[in-house]
C-alpha cells in the first residue's frame, strides 16, 4: 500500500526567500534565459519534482512538471522566468530592506514563480500525487510570448493560474492588447535648410496628437501608450522617415476589430486633412481580452481557498497583457493571481513584500490541495 500523503507539510519561508533571491540574482532577459532555466531545472529535480524540458527554440525551453500522461490536467500553474532588460547591469540583483525584496524581476514575476515552486515542493515533500495539476515555467513573455504559445500548443488543460503581480487580488477578467506600428514619410534636406524638406517627425507628432485625442475620448476606456519614437536617418539632416510603436490595452468587453477600423480611418482622414501627411499603419501583436464567470466550479474552489486563509475575495480585471491572453486564445481559462504590485514592474523601483510572497505560496498550496 502506498504511503498516505502528509497533509500537514507547509511552506518554508526561509527556503522560499533563498529561492527568490537566487532567481533575481540570475540575469534573464527575454531571449537569454538559459542560465536561469538550468538553475531552476536543477532546483526542481532536487525537490523530487518530475520536471521535463519543452523545447521552444534551439537554445531555449520551458520547464514543465506534469502528472502521468494517462491523467488529464485540470489546471496548470504558469509563470515566466524572463524579465525586461536591466536598467543597470551593475545593479540588477536582489537586496532586502525592511521585509521587502527588490531587484530586476522581483515583481514581474520571479516572486510568483518562486511561490508556485515552493507550493509544488511542499506537495512533493508530502508525497502528494499531482494528479490533475501541472506547473509550467516559460520563457519569452516579455517579448513574443513564444514560451506560452509552445506550452498551450503541446499541452491541453482547461484552466490556468498565472502568477502575474495582482497584489494577491484575483483577476477573472483580462484586458486585450494591440501593438501598433505607425510610420510617416517626408523629404530629406540639410538641417540648416528645413524649409527645403518635409520633416517626418513633425508629421508624426501631428498624427500622434490625433491618436491621443481619440484615445482620450474613447468610451471603452482605452489605455494608450507611446512606447517608442524614432526618426531616420540620423545626422545633420531633416529626417524623411519616422516610426512610432504604440501599446493599446482595451477592456475585455471591447471589440478589437472595431478599434482597428477606427485607427485605420483616423490615419486615412489625417492624410486627407493634414498637409504633407504620408502615413502608414500596421497592427502587430493582437490579443483579445476575456471575462470568466465567478460561478465556475474551479473559481468557487479558489474563492474557498481565499476564505480559508481569511483573504478578501474581490475579483478584478487585469489591466496589462500577459501570457494569460495567449493561453486564453489556446483554449484555457486563465485566472491571474500573484504577489506584488504591477505599478512597480518594469521600473528601477521593482520591489515585493516578502510576506506577501509567503502568503501567495500558502494560497497556491491551499488551492492545489482543493483540486
Amino acid at each position: 500500500m502506498a504511503p498516505r500523503p502528509d497533509l500537514t507539510a507547509e511552506v518554508q519561508p526561509e527556503r522560499l526567500r533563498a529561492l527568490l533571491k537566487n532567481l533575481i540574482d540570475i540575469y534573464s532577459p527575454s531571449g537569454k534565459e538559459e542560465e536561469i532555466l538550468e538553475f531552476t531545472e536543477d532546483y526542481l529535480k532536487k525537490q523530487g519534482l518530475p520536471v521535463e524540458r519543452q523545447v521552444v527554440d534551439e537554445n531555449r525551453f520551458n520547464l514543465v512538471v506534469m502528472p502521468d500522461k494517462t491523467e488529464n490536467v485540470e489546471l496548470c500553474f504558469v509563470g515566466h522566468l524572463d524579465t525586461v532588460t536591466a536598467w543597470d547591469l551593475d545593479d540588477y540583483g536582489s537586496h532586502e530592506d525592511a521585509g521587502n525584496i527588490a531587484g530586476l524581476g522581483a515583481v514581474d514575476m520571479k516572486a510568483g514563480c518562486a511561490a508556485m515552486i515552493e507550493a509544488f515542493t511542499v506537495l512533493a515533500e508530502a508525497g502528494r500525487p499531482l494528479h490533475s495539476l501541472g506547473l509550467a515555467l516559460v520563457v519569452g513573455e516579455e517579448q513574443e510570448g513564444d514560451g506560452a504559445k509552445t506550452l498551450i500548443r503541446e499541452h491541453s488543460f482547461p484552466w490556468a493560474l498565472v502568477a502575474e503581480p495582482t497584489n494577491l487580488v484575483p483577476c477573472l477578467g483580462h484586458y486585450g492588447y494591440l501593438e501598433v506600428l505607425l510610420r510617416t514619410r517626408g523629404k530629406i534636406a540639410h538641417s540648416s535648410m528645413p524649409e527645403l524638406g518635409q520633416n517626418a517627425i513633425e508629421t508624426m507628432l501631428k498624427l500622434l496628437l490625433k491618436l491621443t485625442e481619440y484615445a482620450d475620448s474613447a468610451p471603452q476606456g482605452l489605455v494608450y501608450n507611446i512606447r517608442q519614437l524614432s526618426g531616420f536617418p540620423g545626422g545633420f539632416v531633416v529626417p524623411d522617415s519616422c516610426e512610432a510603436w504604440l501599446d493599446l490595452h482595451l477592456p475585455p468587453d471591447s471589440r478589437m476589430e472595431t478599434l482597428k477600423a477606427d485607427l485605420e480611418q483616423l490615419v486615412e482622414e489625417a492624410e486627407q486633412n493634414i498637409s504633407g501627411m504620408d502615413a502608414y499603419i500596421r497592427f502587430e501583436n493582437a490579443h483579445s481580452g476575456y471575462l470568466i464567470s465567478p460561478k465556475r466550479p474551479v473559481v468557487k474552489k479558489l474563492r474557498d481557498a481565499f476564505q480559508r486563509m481569511d483573504l478578501s475575495w474581490d475579483p478584478q480585471v487585469f489591466r496589462s497583457h500577459s501570457d494569460g491572453n495567449v493561453l486564453w486564445a489556446g483554449g484555457a481559462d486563465p485566472v491571474i493571481l500573484g504577489p506584488g504590485n504591477l505599478e512597480t514592474a518594469h521600473t528601477p523601483e521593482e520591489t515585493v513584500d516578502f510576506q506577501q510572497v509567503v502568503q501567495a505560496a500558502r494560497l497556491y498550496l491551499t488551492f492545489a490541495r482543493s483540486l
